[in-house]
């Protein structure tokens, strides 16, 4: 593409249709824009446009689409298409800092990200001076351009936060330190000096202070790993300004917003933060800081009223408290009774209250509720930070602190009695510090796992938790129902079993409360039970005992995804699926209905795919359904097929991306439950699954494989019959696969299937160019991966069609390549392979070498004959080899980046581990003890002077050992 007016003009109306409401109009946009974006100069053009195009929407759409083709393309991924060529990723490096300095704020945001996804790949060893770009602007005195410096650095470094400490970490970790913090920290002194000077310019002061939190921000991330000798030097600068700024209070910055936290409550949070990370790391250099942030911190808390904005602020400086209070040796700040009462009355109980803007959370934004109650993203709320503080002052003053509180609860449960319909936000505050008094340790597997002595959770669940879950009217009191289905969640181990028991009829009821929270919690609680292990690691619950309830749970359940708000509703899904895998054949009678309802639902969200964990569950659902009834009645196969196929097809035709792997998987299942031959819907979809725009998306691949084996495996037969002129499509799958190092093994498996199952006659033909190909790829790129497929793939092949026809194929190739493969690749790789069935296929396929292929014994391969067959004992006798050269690094599906579907496994779609010498041979050790007496026998008195002359001592007793209990001789 020319960087031509032609073709900005182009662009621009193409992006002008991306932002058009009318799918019709918006879709074939965007399909166009897909197809350009792998031409020179689209970037820059995009580029170009939002830096000349006098329309500001066009400007920021382009900023946009700029951005997402960066996080989409910028990566180089191994065996993938690279869509930027090199002049294009110069000219950007070249051109994006100042182009992004000099723009609007809006588009400012965008390319600040794009310089950092870019910097996350290349920086530093391929974009050395972009740190001196960029702290050469902090000279030019303009705040919006050093603010968009401080902006791109911010979203550079904040990967430090979350990496892993390695030796490259620390190299760039130093060079950046190198580069930055010096005028980092005189960017902040003259910043701080600047705000006294305009301490009565309002606009002049926000713009400052926004310097200021971003410095702040960049504080953190430069001192997360390590403290830094630069920043040691320099804590009283840092320190004592950073204390000035939290007792500042400027009328000026105060904002009358009570949603919205302020520049001022921003700058606040993140101070609280910076010592509570110097509080907890670097205790000892930090210490005689402590006090006074101590003391300041405390004024804040004391001093800030309870409006939402201040939520961030509070919870972080609660934070810091929690943090100092449970290391040993600030203990001595926190012993004195008045401290802990006076932190318990003016820190914890008002902040664990439940206020008006939760209730108006818990009614009108639910999802958003239920994600920071329930998953834990609640790390910013003043609940969580309040109970972290309960639990950080039970560290070492349990005794005392579970003594004040009890005293709170008391009262707090004695003013609900006296008037529940006013009085109930008292009750849930008892609650939530009951919860936070008791949990001491927590997972999310398993709830609480350590619990506070002192509290009898038993008592407390029967006297006021069960009494509120059996009220009749499960919509009265929603919050407090809440709080008691998440009492059981939390406590589910400390609770006993027969008290679980009474509450699963009563969280079934709550499914039908009209609350999205209480119906919420009812399914996610169920769930979480019926998920619970017992002793011997059965489930906790049995089919038998939740039988009795089975008909009004699925009833309910199915319900409760048609009440408002709850349509694609996760935790539902979820239970529904657990419910069917505890219940199993408990379901058959009610499998007909259930499984219209669930494929009315596939075929509602397959138009706009949402929800992937909904989804996940929903087709694991489905799965559950077909394995419960196939197993009991595998004609009843057929009456899936019949529900799903008219959804199946319609997913296809419209390629809803998202759903294709899950059909394919479903399908796969469906296909492996008929025991005879492939129906002939199926097979009419087989030439559809060998086109390569399949194969393109990465997320397909697994689930196409396996279907692919599924229709190798039930009718290999009817393919060789009927669809032969497929067999060089299938060959051609194998070879793209091959070729990739991501999904080479995948190729495997599909070559695997075909050698195992089709007629020999039908692949004759192609057998040859099949081990070229494997030979090629052997050359241009050797990795262990590929090496451990390849040893399973001729040793199946050998036990298939003989030693014999495996050492003329090789040497049909090439003169004496049997002899190299043995020596360079099976006798000193065969110890990596790993895996039962993988082992037993190579034991069986070397044990046929060794004892049914003449050349072995009179040509000059029988010097490698007592070299195979101690590495053979090798592979039975000795630990796997699975170490890995320093130089293969394998991507994962799941790391590539940008937006392709990844693969997702149902894991009730399981494909059963298939062993294909199976009965055939029961145990490789006896049956190379029978196999070499054979061989003995045919030729008298060579195979034991072969075996006593040159095997070693160890493997020639573990020999002895195998012909001992084969009850077998050499002759």
């Amino acid at each position: 593409m020319e960087l031509s007016d032609a073709n900005l003009q182009t662009l621009t109306e193409y992006l002008k249709k991306t932002l058009d409401p009318d799918p019709a109009i918006r879709r074939p946009a965007e399909k166009f824009l897909e197809s350009v974006e792998g031409n020179q100069n689209y970037p820059l053009l995009l580029l170009t446009l939002l830096e000349k195009s006098q329309d500001n929407v066009i400007k920021v759409c382009a900023s946009v689409t700029f951005k997402n083709y960066i996080k989409r393309n910028w990566r180089i991924v191994e065996d993938e298409l690279n869509k930027i060529c090199e002049a294009d990723r110069v000219a950007i490096k070249a051109n994006i800092v100042h182009l992004m300095l000099s723009s609007p704020e809006q588009i400012q945001k965008q390319l600040s990200d794009a310089i950092s996804i870019i910097g996350r790949e290349d920086f530093p060893q391929k974009w050395p001076d972009l740190l001196t770009e960029m702290v050469n602007r902090f000279q030019s005195g303009d705040f919006h351009v050093i603010n968009g410096v401080l902006r791109t650095a911010h979203s550079l470094f904040k990967r430090y936060r979350h990496e892993f400490k390695s030796n490259e970490l620390w190299t760039e970790i130093k060079l950046v330190l190198d580069a930055f913090a010096l005028p980092l920290t005189n960017l902040f002194k003259a910043t701080i000096e600047l705000c006294s000077t305009h301490a009565n310019d309002a606009s002049a002061l926000r713009i400052l202070f926004s310097s200021l939190i971003l410095i702040s921000k960049l504080f953190y991330s430069l001192n997360f790993q390590d403290l830094p000798e630069f920043f040691e030097d320099n804590m009283e600068t840092w320190m004592n300004h950073f204390h000035t700024l939290l007792t500042l209070d400027n009328k000026l910055l105060q904002t009358d917003d009570e949603e919205e936290a302020g520049l001022l409550e921003l700058l606040k949070s993140q101070i609280c933060d910076n010592a509570a990370l110097y509080a907890q790391k670097y205790d000892e250099e930090f210490q005689r800081y402590l006090p006074r942030f101590v003391t300041a911190i405390w004024n804040l808390l004391v001093t800030t009223g309870q409006e939402v904005k201040y939520d961030l602020l509070v919870s972080n400086a609660i934070q810091f408290l929690a943090s100092v209070c449970e290391r040993p040796h600030y203990k001595n700040l926190f012993e004195d009774q008045n401290t802990l009462t006076s932190i318990c009355e003016k820190v914890i109980v008002p902040n664990m209250e439940f206020r008006a803007a939760d209730e108006e959370a818990f009614e009108d934004n639910s999802e958003e509720y239920i994600r920071r109650d329930l998953e834990g993203s609640d790390i910013d709320t003043r609940r969580r930070a309040a109970c972290d503080l309960v639990r950080g002052l039970c560290k070492f003053f349990e005794g005392p602190v579970t003594g004040i509180f009890s005293g709170y609860v008391n009262s707090m449960l004695q003013e609900y009695a006296k008037n529940p319909s006013v009085n109930w936000k008292h009750k849930d505050a008892a609650i939530y510090l009951v919860t936070s008094l008791a949990s001491k340790a927590q997972t999310q597997k398993h709830g609480i796992t350590q619990a506070n002595e002192l509290v009898n959770l038993t008592e407390f669940f029967v006297n006021h938790i069960l009494p509120d879950l059996k009220s009749a009217n499960v919509n009265e009191f929603p919050v407090l129902k809440a709080d008691g289905i998440k009492y059981i969640m939390i406590f589910r181990n400390q609770v006993p079993k027969e008290h679980l028991l009474v509450s699963v009829p009563l969280l079934i009821n709550h499914l039908q409360a009209e609350s999205i929270v209480v119906h919420t919690y009812a399914a996610h609680a169920l769930e979480r039970l019926f998920t619970m292990r017992g002793p011997n690691n059965a489930t906790l619950f049995t089919a038998a005992e939740i039988a009795p309830f089975v008909e009004i749970l699925l009833t309910n359940l199915f319900k409760a995804l048609t009440l408002p708000g709850s349509s694609e509703n996760e935790y539902i899904m979820k239970a529904i699926m657990r419910s069917f895998s505890l219940l199993q054949e408990a379901i058959i009678p009610y499998i007909p209905t259930l499984i219209t309802q669930l494929t009315q639902k596939l075929l509602a969200v397959s138009k706009n795919p949402s929800k992937p964990h909904f989804n996940h569950y929903m087709f694991e659902a489905i799965c559950l359904a077909i394995r419960i009834t196939c197993k009991a009645n595998p004609a009843a196969v057929v009456n899936f097929e019949e529900a799903l196929f008219l959804v199946f097809t319609e997913i296809l035709q419209n390629d809803v991306q998202e759903f294709i792997p899950y059909v394919f998987q479903v399908m796969s299942l469906l296909l492996e439950t008929h025991k005879n031959d492939i129906p002939s819907s199926y097979m009419a979809l087989f030439p559809h699954l060998l086109q390569p725009v399949l194969w393109e998306r990465t997320g397909n691949i697994p689930a196409l494989v396996r279907l692919l084996q599924a229709f190798l495996e039930r009718g290999s037969n009817t393919i060789a019959s009927a669809a032969a002129d497929r067999i060089p499509g299938l060959l051609g799958v194998f070879q793209k696969l091959i070729a990739s190092k991501a999904n080479d093994h995948q190729g495997f498996y599909l070559l695997n299937s075909i050698i195992e199952h089709m007629p020999p006659e039908s692949v004759d033909q192609y057998r040859k160019q099949i081990f070229l190909l494997l030979f090629q790829r052997l050359q241009n790129s050797k990795t262990t991966k590929f090496i451990k497929s390849f040893l399973v793939f001729i040793n199946l092949y050998c036990i298939k069609y003989g030693a014999l026809a495996l050492q003329e194929i090789f040497d049909g190739i090439q003169p004496k390549m049997f002899g190299m493969v043995l020596e360079k690749i099976i006798i000193p790789e065969i110890q990596k392979v790993s895996g039962n069935v993988e082992k037993k296929i190579c034991a069986v396929g070397i044990t046929k070498l060794l004892t049914e292929c003449p050349p072995m014994m009179d040509t000059e391969y029988t010097k490698l004959w007592t070299p195979l067959l101690q590495s053979l004992i090798g592979l039975f006798e000795l630990p796997e080899d699975d170490t890995i050269p320093d130089e293969e690094h394998f991507i994962d599906i799941e790391d590539t980046p940008g937006y392709q579907t990844a693969f997702s496994q149902l894991a009730f779609a399981g494909k059963k581990e298939h062993d294909p010498v199976g009965q055939m041979v029961n145990n490789p050790k006896i049956h190379l003890a029978q196999s070499l007496h054979k061989l003995s026998t045919a030729c008298p008195g060579r195979v034991p002077s072969m075996v006593s002359t040159s095997l070693n001592a160890e493997a020639l007793q573990y020999l002895q050992g195998y012909l001992q209990a084969a009850s077998v001789t050499l002759m």
